[in-house]
């Protein structure tokens, strides 16, 4: 690998150990092998440098995610049934990937004091909703209106549950318990346009 590799892969590797606030140009360099004035010349700043890794590292996780997708076929017709399914396997990735969504909160957290770390987080939800409607929905047609709300939707779930799954793994939301809570909520919603009460 060269220094622009050698940064990358070192940046990750002090993401995951000690989250992103606490890494310093000099904890990349020495994980890296590189030298601190590569840091300047392929990335610009250190921030960048981190970011970058952040992104390669949910890139790999959703290359894994797609993966585990990929065959529409052995996924259930039923659509609570299939929601429980892809729902099951993004959680069981999670596991796996714990230290990219720690890092990721931890950076979110910066937000206000690097405004590079704002500008890159904002950029990424935006293709994180888009990137979400085209993996987890079922291929019908959806308004731009429609795919907007379902991806913020998607969003806002995916973070809650990595959220719970960094927090407190032991009781934290599972396939099975998003999809009872999809079809009591789907079951509300049909009584409350019926007029009758559950």
């Amino acid at each position: 690998m060269g220094h622009r590799e050698d940064l990358l892969a070192g940046a990750k590797q002090c993401l995951y150990e000690k989250g992103y606030a606490r890494t310093t140009a000099r904890d990349i360099v020495e994980a890296s092998g590189a030298n601190l004035a590569s840091i300047g010349y392929h990335y610009g700043t250190k921030e960048a440098l981190l970011n970058a890794a952040i992104m390669e590292a949910a890139e790999e996780w959703v290359q894994e995610l797609k993966g585990a997708l990929a065959d529409a076929a052995d996924l259930p017709e039923d659509p609570i049934e299939r929601f429980e399914t892809v729902w099951t396997r993004v959680i069981e990735l999670f596991d796996r990937h714990r230290p990219v969504w720690g890092a990721q909160f931890d950076a979110i957290s910066q937000r206000d004091h690097v405004p590079e770390v704002r500008r890159f987080f904002a950029e990424a939800q935006q293709q994180a909703q888009k990137g979400l409607v085209q993996l987890l929905w079922d291929g019908s047609d959806l308004s731009p209106e429609e795919e907007a709300s379902v991806g913020q939707f998607y969003h806002a779930l995916l973070s809650g549950v990595m959220m719970q799954w960094v927090v407190n793994p032991d009781h934290a939301s599972t396939g099975e318990s998003l999809a009872e809570a999809l079809r009591t909520v789907a079951e509300n919603a049909r009584h409350f346009r019926s007029g009758t009460a559950l």
